[in-house]
């Protein structure tokens, strides 16, 4: 079987109900996938017991390694740290995926652009979901009255038009030039960028060499 291609889930990790839908999502979707994608959830890694600056590297790191993103857009004010890894993740050319269920509209754009401020839309490499999560919950509920078939009818919809959008971002060409010298390059000026204790890893040899060519054996990056 082919290797599948990592998600990495971006989004706020402040309470249960986003904890768990978290978990739930990303486990449709990797049922529904059937071996294609494989979620890696933030929330999954060390968070106890250490430090900020730790939590943070282990995230970017995560990022990086993953071949795309999934991104919890959700909120009148979009959560801050999503934001920085949305943009970590565009620095490196890793495709996205940007999901908003809140019904709720803001942001500075026309009336049918993106509900949010103009600086984090218009990206190549990003295709966007946007889900009534209301309407959504009135549907499903039409059809069972359980909380839990509920739920599971709601979140089985989004992993597959989640699943889709996946798809069509995979197939969309790289946007880093210099084939694959250029994107360990780029990648090593990532880790650089970062600070904390990610530039350590530019000394380590097979690190940045094993990413690339796992990527570029997947398509996602060029090697010319």
């Amino acid at each position: 079987m082919t290797e599948p291609c990592t998600i990495y889930f971006a989004g706020p990790l402040f309470d249960h109900k986003i904890l768990q839908g978290n978990a739930l999502l990303a486990w449709h979707i990797e049922s529904a996938a059937k071996g294609r994608y494989r979620c890696v959830l933030p929330q999954d890694l060390t968070q106890l017991g250490v430090s900020s600056i730790e939590i943070r590297d282990q995230n970017l790191r995560a990022l990086m390694e993953s071949d795309l993103a999934l991104f919890n857009f959700d909120g009148t004010d979009l959560d801050s740290g999503t934001v920085a890894e949305y943009m970590y993740a565009k620095t490196l050319d890793i495709p996205a995926v940007i999901l908003r269920t809140d019904f709720r509209h803001g942001g500075d754009q026309e009336p049918e652009g993106n509900p949010w401020n103009i600086m984090v839309s218009f990206y190549p490499r990003t295709q966007v979901l946007h889900v009534d999560a209301m309407q959504r919950y009135a549907e499903a509920l039409s059809e069972d009255s359980d909380p839990q078939e509920v739920s599971s009818l709601i979140q089985q919809r989004i992993a597959s038009e989640v699943i889709d959008l996946l798809d069509v971002v995979r197939g969309e060409s790289p946007v880093l030039g210099g084939g694959r010298k250029g994107a360990e390059n780029t990648y090593r000026w990532g880790l650089q960028l970062a600070g904390g204790s990610l530039p350590t890893f530019v000394s380590h040899s097979s690190f940045v060499s094993r990413i690339v060519d796992r990527k570029i054996e997947k398509g996602l990056l060029n090697a010319d």
